[in-house]
């Protein structure tokens, strides 16, 4: 207990080391962008119509030397971070709304999807991957291996375009979007309460089943399109692992004993054969969470990717896409040590191995 809760202070303190360091270089990228350019993140939402051009430009140099604007970079990013830490991320005029409002209020539909993706491809790449490690070289493993190639050689976005134009297209199963409007015109009046910002969740503690079960047929093609790929890399790893632990001198002793294979497979197995597959979890959770933009994007979810990509339309928005830049590595850092601890709580080799 004593190495698992050290590990945990250890990661706790990387995450805070990784954080200072990358937003360092973000808000060091940021100073190559003219003062001029920089200061509107600063200036007031919505200036008067009354104000003529020279008192805005009074203005903006106020607020350049208030922010320190022209300092040394220590100086600036010093007032900048400052800034964050009290939650004021600064106003994008291409979403009309405060970066950390924007964020907030997007990050349920995010956080939905990403939540699903995860819970779907790291049991479903375990359990394959053992019964495939397990059955080497029978049909069970041709299949799998085949459909592994297949999963990992084909683009998300191809997938996503495929998987419209049979289920949304032709079959009309499932559809594009978080629900559908009668649904979407309820979850936005007052009568719908907004527990936690999840459809699915959300959905039953309204008394709402019907609601939920929309929601996750909406939730169909976009966590396939995510975890395919990552469901066959998780699956391929623990296969090997299985079959590089099924002829050591336990599993052999375990069979001379007389205990039944599948008891060998699940609880002598896999508890050795696991910790591949966990590593492999965290780091293909990090490129779901990446990933995941690109899929709200094509499924029309409007999660956080819609402030990147309204960041880049029009005018460059410097609030919004450094927003975006943070929140995406902050979680992306959390969901990693997270799922390392658990990684260390499944296979304590790796607490009291120090990683």
């Amino acid at each position: 207990m004593k190495s698992i809760l050290s590990n945990f202070i250890r990661r706790i303190i990387s995450i805070f080391i990784t954080l200072l360091v990358t937003t360092m270089v973000m808000y060091g990228i940021m100073m190559l962008t003219p003062v001029e350019t920089r200061v509107e993140l600063f200036m007031p939402k919505n200036l008067p119509a009354r104000l003529t051009e020279a008192q805005i430009e009074n203005m903006r140099q106020i607020k350049i030397k208030e922010n320190h604007l022209n300092d040394p970079y220590p100086i600036q990013y010093y007032y900048w971070i400052s800034n964050l830490l009290r939650g004021e991320w600064g106003y994008s005029p291409t979403i009309g709304d405060g970066v950390l409002e924007a964020i907030i209020v997007r990050s349920p539909v995010t956080a939905e999807l990403t939540l699903y993706s995860i819970l779907v491809f790291i049991p479903l790449g375990l359990l394959s991957g053992v019964i495939a490690g397990s059955r080497q070289n029978k049909l069970a493993d041709h299949g799998f291996r085949l459909t592994a190639y297949l999963a990992t050689s084909l683009p998300p976005v191809i997938l996503a375009m495929v998987l419209l134009s049979v289920f949304y297209v032709n079959l009309s199963w499932f559809s594009p979007e978080r629900t559908n409007v009668t649904n979407y015109l309820l979850v936005e009046s007052e009568q719908f309460r907004q527990f936690t910002g999840l459809l699915t969740i959300d959905g039953l503690l309204n008394g709402r089943a019907d609601v939920t079960l929309d929601a996750l047929r909406h939730l169909v093609m976009p966590v396939l399109t995510l975890t395919l790929v990552h469901w066959a890399t998780l699956a391929r790893i623990t296969r090997t692992a299985i079959i590089d632990v099924k002829h050591q001198d336990y599993v052999v002793a375990a069979r001379a004993r007389g205990i039944k294979e599948n008891r060998i497979t699940w609880r002598h197995m896999l508890p050795n054969a696991i910790a591949p597959g966990l590593a492999s979890s965290a780091l293909s959770s990090a490129s779901l969470v990446t990933g995941v933009f690109v899929v709200e994007i094509i499924y029309n979810f409007h999660g956080i990717s819609e402030i990147a990509s309204r960041s880049l339309q029009f005018i460059p928005d410097a609030a919004a896409a450094l927003g975006f830049s943070i929140y995406s590595v902050i979680i992306v850092l959390l969901l990693m040590n997270v799922l390392d601890l658990i990684q260390a709580l499944l296979d304590p080799r790796k607490t009291h191995g120090g990683n």
